[in-house]
């Protein structure tokens, strides 16, 4: 996996640094997101010198290359998951389990029109994210401990 992450960190033209790829392969192994207080919580064993602000710059340059995805909760706080999916969709977050799941539909086609007809705009990007509550947790009531 390591050697996958290298090339994809020269890629986007980043150092294939011993934390970075420690913070991919931790990402790439959970099913859930993690903050990046929980991230250093987990590597700062593994290295005698890693700062949460090292986590949180690595955190950031991975997600604006897009080899990670950040996760915005409801509470505020930006979370991060590494999502393997490179097609254009979207997220569906679990904020009781913290669960992940690709979402393939998109409305922007009718969001562009209404853009360009209305306001005179063109869209450049876009960011959906849909928050709810998985099946499992559904059943069993949760109720946002995530």
């Amino acid at each position: 996996m390591q050697r996958h992450f290298s090339s994809t960190l020269r890629g986007l033209k980043l150092k294939a640094t011993p934390k970075r790829l420690a913070i991919l392969d931790l990402l790439a192994r959970e099913p859930v997101y993690l903050s990046p207080e929980e991230v250093w919580h987990r590597l700062k064993g593994d290295f005698c010198a890693i700062g949460l602000p090292t986590v949180y710059r690595n955190l950031e340059e991975l997600a604006a290359g897009e080899v990670i995805s950040t996760v915005i909760h409801p509470n505020r706080q930006l979370y991060y998951f590494h999502c393997t999916n490179r097609s254009h969709h979207h997220h569906f977050i679990c904020i009781a389990c913290r669960r992940v799941e690709d979402v393939e539909a998109c409305a922007l086609d009718g969001i562009e029109r209404e853009v360009g007809e209305r306001i005179g705009g063109r869209v450049l990007s876009h960011i959906v994210q849909v928050n709810g509550l998985c099946r499992e947790c559904a059943a069993v009531g949760g109720a946002g401990k995530g």
